[in-house]
């Protein structure tokens, strides 16, 4: 395969991930318009929202199960048709039960994205190569985030309807398919790993189960706070979407750098570094409020943006014999983990809500003390981390 192949089916999988990252913004900012026009409560959206996280992992397993059987491209011809119908659906189906339908369909898709685009870059690049690429590729889900959340917001202040911000998430699909279409996909760099006896062996090893177990608390420690801390910094005197947008686009610009800082500091390093500045930043986004915000902000920015690209790299570099199916089943991990734990922090918040109350607080200050005792408690996801990394950082010393 030449080289120019490599970078086309490159381009195409950041198009790929920016239809996710499409998918989860503006579906994120056009939800009071569905709640309002289709007339749904709060509880019919959220049902709504979770077949995204639900369709995600499943898809995840699965592709990553038959990836070196039928081959990267089928799945990716799979999650064309499965984004395509759930976006016509989408915008068609103007009820609920269709709602959940287009919107599974739509994890499903984003799911084999992950699944075929993973391994790709893995048997495509070598070395510090494949980091710098791996960290490049997952950029793309931030910097589309930024994209979609600044599109949305001016669609919606322009009058533009949902459906016609649900049909541009259709523009990065078509162009995906476009690079996709005839490309030969990348052999597996070992052999061994196409075959599924090998991956389970590999997956049974004890650094791998320890990876799974540090990938459930680096993606809580990433997106447990991200969906909270805009309730609680809305009533601390900072701006929640220019908070989304200063994270989402200093993570897109530092993974864009990403090779040369696992260059210098390896892949260990920089988990156990991500480890230290989450921490810091959420503890600041825990005890400080106005202009400290956005300071918060720029080390949890910094803390979470090596996890995933890096995690995913880890395996694909020290844990090769995984194959696509390791790399996909710690990523449906990472998912899983944020489900679980999301009804886990809200009863944290419903705890915190009533010692405020108790305490007397009322109003905004209780919100933003309960609030802040929450993050507090999510300090527990990356103080844990510090420590397992350590443990990573000098066993793989050994």
């Amino acid at each position: 395969m030449n080289e120019n192949n490599h970078i086309r089916l490159f381009y195409g999988s950041c198009l790929a991930l920016v239809t996710t990252a499409l998918s989860f913004s503006i579906r994120a900012g056009i939800l009071p318009q569905l709640g309002e026009e289709l007339d749904l409560s709060a509880e019919q959206l959220g049902y709504i929202n979770s077949m995204w996280f639900l369709g995600f992992p499943i898809s995840m397993v699965f592709g990553g199960l038959i990836y070196h059987k039928v081959g990267g491209q089928k799945i990716m011809q799979f999650a064309f048709l499965a984004h395509t119908i759930g976006i016509i659906m989408t915008i068609y189906s103007g009820n609920y039960a269709g709602l959940l339908i287009s919107t599974l369909l739509i994890g499903l898709g984003n799911g084999c994205t992950e699944a075929a685009c993973n391994p790709m870059i893995a048997d495509a690049y070598e070395g510090n190569a494949m980091s710098k690429m791996m960290n490049r590729f997952h950029m793309w889900f931030p910097g589309g985030i930024v994209i979609g959340s600044l599109l949305s917001k001016f669609m919606t202040d322009s009058g533009f309807g949902w459906e016609t911000q649900i049909w541009i998430i259709l523009l990065p699909t078509l162009s995906y398919a476009y690079l996709f279409y005839k490309q030969g996909w990348p052999e597996a760099k070992i052999k061994e790993k196409a075959l599924l006896s090998v991956n389970f062996r590999a997956m049974l090893s004890p650094l791998f189960i320890f990876m799974m177990a540090c990938m459930s608390l680096t993606a809580i420690s990433e997106f447990g706070p991200q969906q909270w801390v805009g309730l609680i910094l809305a009533k601390s005197g900072a701006q929640p979407m220019l908070i989304l947008a200063l994270v989402t686009g200093l993570m897109a610009v530092a993974r864009y750098f990403g090779g040369d800082v696992v260059q210098r500091f390896d892949q260990t390093g920089v988990l156990l570094g991500s480890a230290i500045l989450a921490t810091i930043g959420i503890f600041l986004f825990s005890t400080q409020t106005g202009i400290m915000a956005y300071v918060a902000a720029i080390f949890f920015a910094l803390g979470i943006t090596y996890f995933w690209p890096n995690m995913i790299g880890f395996i694909a570099d020290k844990i090769p014999k995984s194959g696509a199916l390791g790399m996909s089943v710690v990523g449906a991990v990472g998912m899983f983990s944020t489900s679980i734990f999301q009804p886990i922090i809200g009863g944290w918040i419903d705890s915190d809500n009533a010692a405020a109350a108790a305490a007397g607080y009322k109003g905004d200050e209780l919100e933003l003390i309960a609030g802040q005792a929450t993050l507090g408690s999510m300090l527990s996801f990356p103080g844990i981390l510090i420590l397992l990394f350590a443990i990573l950082f000098f066993w793989m010393k050994k």
